[in-house]
């Protein structure tokens, strides 16, 4: 589960889940619903794989959502459909979508940068939460 917060001139990205794999797709997943403001036009017919190493879970958190920002600014790329798997200090994912078309997708908000302001992923009571500030 994924909500947005309002932060100031910025946006929040504040996420839920069980499990570490599930953090990090609800974490893309609540990203793009920023970005593309009618999702379900988006096919999935491109598939982007990604493998990411860090220091920490806060470092792999920040660099999947910059490579997902990059991928949708660089590749002009839609995406909607994630899968991540965390182990340890590593990340290997894929997310599905299609290039950007005008006449079909409704782009919304324009994201700029993923900032390491307000950063947070911790584990409380069996669950993973994590905040994330998007420079808009």
């Amino acid at each position: 589960m994924y909500e947005i917060f309002e932060h100031t001139a910025d946006l929040g990205l504040r996420v839920r889940a069980a499990g570490l794999d599930e953090l990090f797709t609800e974490a893309a997943r609540g990203l793009f619903s920023v970005m593309v403001a009618n999702p379900d036009a988006v096919r999935t017919s491109e598939e982007v794989s990604f493998s990411l190493g860090g220091e920490n879970v806060e470092e792999l958190l920040h660099d999947w959502l910059a490579e997902l920002l990059y991928t949708f600014h660089a590749r002009r790329l839609a995406l909607v459909e994630f899968h991540a798997n965390v182990e340890a200090s590593t990340l290997t994912a894929t997310a599905r979508g299609e290039p950007i078309d005008l006449e079909r997708h409704e782009i919304d908000v324009e994201v700029k940068a993923i900032t390491w302001h307000g950063l947070k992923v911790e584990q409380c009571d069996g669950r993973w939460m994590a905040e994330v500030i998007v420079d808009i």
